[in-house]
């Protein structure tokens, strides 16, 4: 708690390693020059201690991971009307940081456990650590990031190039998880498909989506 009687959140580095300080400053820079009203904002940072400090507003429901995944319909339903509301939400920040920017940010790390829900349950989009400018004249980001497995674009295994489709593909794992209600990466035998965007691609060649379609989506959404 501030002294104003803001209650705050702080990320701290579990370690002074370089990258994990790297990271935390590239946040800043990247935060610095965004202003949405569904990105997390940075309210302050101290930089000069040994291990970096970042203050920022704090969002009190946790994540829509935890939603999907972690919570029952008995604790708190997400019902449809959410889903689609929260998809609209991260889709207009991410419009918003790509070609609406003066210079282009690519978040490249979104996933369910990125995008928390305020006290109104709307979504706001955290963790910039491992984000990009881009000059508007280039077309595509070489770099060497670390995406979880299972959110990463495809392209990205053969070039290493990322460009504003790596969010969106992302986002689009973030889709499906709203809709089936399945984790990323799943636990199955091998001769099943483990990636959620290749067992989604199955059962819709397969005309098996209703099949599968998580069973608070199925009782309330139309065809």
């Amino acid at each position: 708690m501030l002294t104003d009687g803001r209650i705050v959140a702080v990320k701290k580095s579990k370690s002074i390693h370089e990258s994990n300080v790297e990271q935390l400053i590239n946040e800043v820079v990247i935060l610095s020059q965004i202003n949405h009203r569904n990105v997390v904002k940075l309210l302050g940072s101290c930089l000069e201690t040994e291990v970096p400090l970042l203050v920022y507003e704090f969002i009190p429901n946790g994540s829509l991971y935890q939603y999907i995944h972690e919570h029952t319909d008995d604790q708190f339903p997400i019902t449809w009307e959410m889903r689609l509301r929260i998809t609209v939400e991260v889709l207009r920040a991410l419009s918003y940081m790509h070609p609406a920017a003066s210079i282009p940010i690519y978040h490249l790390d979104i996933k369910s456990a990125n995008i928390l829900l305020d006290d109104k349950y709307q979504a706001k989009i955290l963790d910039f650590g491992t984000s990009r400018s881009m000059a508007i004249d280039r077309i595509h980001l070489t770099t060497k990031v670390k995406v979880p497995f299972g959110y990463v674009d495809p392209e990205y295994f053969r070039s290493s190039q990322f460009t504003e489709k790596s969010d969106i593909n992302s986002f689009g794992i973030v889709l499906v998880e709203l809709l089936i209600g399945k984790k990323p990466i799943r636990l199955v035998d091998m001769e099943e498909n483990r990636s959620l965007a290749s067992y989604f691609l199955e059962v819709i060649n397969e005309n098996r989506l209703f099949e599968v379609l998580d069973a608070q989506v199925l009782r309330e959404a139309e065809k």
